[in-house]
């Protein structure tokens, strides 16, 4: 596999709203605080040369390829979209306002999940500076997630036959937080295959999509740096040994495990984060098998250094080192 990593990024991915984004201990502006540390290491030029910018927000067409007409009619109710997004005030704002500056920013995010598919398949690796929103169902939305960003994409690479019947996909969900919402979505699916290593003591506990998770690795509030990682070190490589026919991969990347971090409840070091990133990309390239990162959850304001630390790891290993 010739690898040419590729970033997918646009500014539109920030959420800005009259600062009632501060309400949630989100960082609704990692995507771009990302990106400017990046281009502070590397130089415009480098990251240019590599990054591909979504021109349009993910279409109607590409949502119902997941998600169904029922629930994209239920983001016109304000009330609907405050508790999706766990915002409460927001249940007052009207629904054309929440849907510029909130709801547009995570269809470009998902745009952005559905480029980085095909560019993996193309390039060998790809990185979304967003998506993620694993807690999203068919009919749900819950979580601060809203759109399927994942199954969307995967789904529209099935649809153009650039994954064939019978080829398997994987996740690898290392967000604190249990992915429920494509557990959910793919509960049927046996050529979508779940690694999901999370904090089992805190939200979304959702039992039932834990039984399509293919390795579940439940963890306990405060695991720390040792065990977290001699856990990822025995059951990942496990994991990928026995999956056979794989396509792609898509890797979750939360940062929400990090010990500061307000909502994950785990204990994991600034470098512990970067350890368990850099064996996750040696084990799926080693594996020869494509793979898409998105940030998914992460509640501090260290939360874009972490991912910036990881992301120019790989970069120096593909561009500098190389």
């Amino acid at each position: 596999m010739n690898i040419q990593p590729k970033i997918i990024y646009s500014p539109k991915y920030d959420i800005r709203f009259f600062g009632i984004e501060k309400l949630h201990p989100f960082d609704s502006r990692k995507y771009s605080r990302t990106w400017e540390k990046l281009i502070t290491e590397f130089g415009s030029q480098l990251l240019k040369n590599i990054t591909t910018q979504p021109q349009k927000p993910a279409s109607q067409s590409e949502l119902l390829t997941v998600h169904n007409d029922y629930y994209l009619n239920l983001l016109k109710s304000s009330q609907y979209v405050a508790q999706a997004l766990e915002l409460p005030p927001l249940a007052i704002v009207p629904n054309w306002i929440q849907n510029q500056f909130v709801l547009t920013p995570m269809l470009w995010a998902t745009k952005g999940t559905i480029i980085a598919g095909e560019e993996a398949l193309k390039n060998g690796i790809a990185i979304n500076l967003s998506g993620g929103y694993h807690h999203a169902s068919k009919e749900r939305g819950e979580g601060f997630c809203i759109y399927s960003d994942i199954a969307i994409s995967i789904a529209l690479l099935q649809k153009s036959n650039k994954i064939k019947k019978g080829e398997k996909v994987i996740v690898i969900d290392l967000d604190a937080h249990q992915g429920n919402g494509l557990e959910r979505i793919f509960h049927n699916d046996p050529d979508v295959l779940i690694f999901d290593m999370y904090n089992q003591d805190i939200y979304p506990q959702d039992i039932w999509a834990r039984e399509s998770i293919n390795y579940d690795i439940p963890l306990h509030l405060g695991t720390q740096d040792e065990q977290y990682l001699s856990l990822l070190k025995e059951k990942l490589p496990s994991f990928l040994n026995q999956a056979s026919e794989v396509k792609i991969a898509f890797y979750n990347a939360g940062t929400d495990i990090y010990e500061s971090d307000p909502l994950g409840g785990l204990k994991i070091s600034e470098n512990g984060v970067l350890e368990r990133d850099k064996f996750v990309f040696k084990n799926l390239t080693e594996a020869n098998i494509p793979w898409v990162m998105v940030l998914s959850g992460g509640y501090t304001q260290q939360s874009y250094k972490l991912i910036a630390n990881s992301i120019s790891y790989l970069l120096h290993q593909c561009f500098i080192n190389s």
